[in-house]
């Protein structure tokens, strides 16, 4: 799971490139962290990326 609950942020595709400019393709996961918030007073678990935790966009549990 490497979206964000909160800002949706998700999988990044692009392309691997050798020295000799061979291209495949590549992925790069988010950073996403299962973390327990608070919710409507209650307390729910999450998948958050860590820009979400930095910039206090959740309140954690």
């Amino acid at each position: 799971m490497a979206k964000c609950d909160v800002c949706g942020k998700g999988i990044h595709f692009g392309n691997n490139v050798s020295h000799s400019h061979r291209r495949s393709n590549a992925i790069w996961k988010s950073n996403v962290l299962s973390v327990k918030c608070k919710v409507n007073g209650q307390s729910k678990r999450m998948h958050v990326c860590s820009r979400c935790l930095r910039s206090n966009a959740v309140e954690r549990a």
